[in-house]
């Protein structure tokens, strides 16, 4: 029986499909939902990091400074992301399904499989953005990761009228 579960968003298009099946889902299993935005350097959206490892004296202040801006954008990012969530958890709730949300930094397949263990999670679901060849090979696949990581059953979110796959 389905009891909890845990819904994967992320910043792209296809969260509001997904975000959607999930709650139609819960209302009619009587479930409760954790949603879940995993902040990964692989996200369009994600700020830039700086890529000075070993920084002498003279640059230290220029790298410090960079560093600050870094926070800064991710920071905003963060927030932006967090908004989003909480507006799916409003609409959520609206409908009379317990919802929590949490937002964490990491690797988002990880970051998934390991939340989803620990709430005790019955159910992920996520979406598919559909890559395929190099750009799958280079930055994965969650949705992959997930099916083939997960402690609980999954169910891959197709997008709305067929997969549209990335060029590689």
């Amino acid at each position: 029986m389905i009891q909890k579960i845990l819904v994967a968003l992320d910043d792209s298009d296809l969260s509001q499909f997904v975000f959607e099946n999930a709650l139609s889902l819960a209302k009619s299993t009587h479930s409760q939902l954790l949603l879940i935005h995993v902040l990964a350097p692989t996200d369009a959206e994600y700020p830039a990091t700086p890529i000075y490892t070993g920084v002498d004296t003279y640059y230290m202040p220029i790298y410090e400074e960079l560093m600050k801006r870094w926070r800064d954008d991710l920071s905003e990012y963060e927030r932006q992301q967090l908004m989003k969530l909480r507006s799916f958890a409003s609409a959520a709730e609206a409908a009379g399904v317990a919802t929590e949300l949490t937002q964490s930094l990491g690797e988002p397949g990880k970051m998934i499989c390991s939340t989803a263990l620990t709430w005790g999670a019955d159910l992920i679901l996520l979406g598919r953005r559909g890559r395929s060849g190099v750009s799958e090979f280079f930055l994965g696949s969650v949705s992959n990761y997930v099916m083939h990581h997960a402690p609980c059953s999954v169910l891959i979110v197709q997008t709305p009228g067929g997969v549209k796959s990335e060029k590689s």
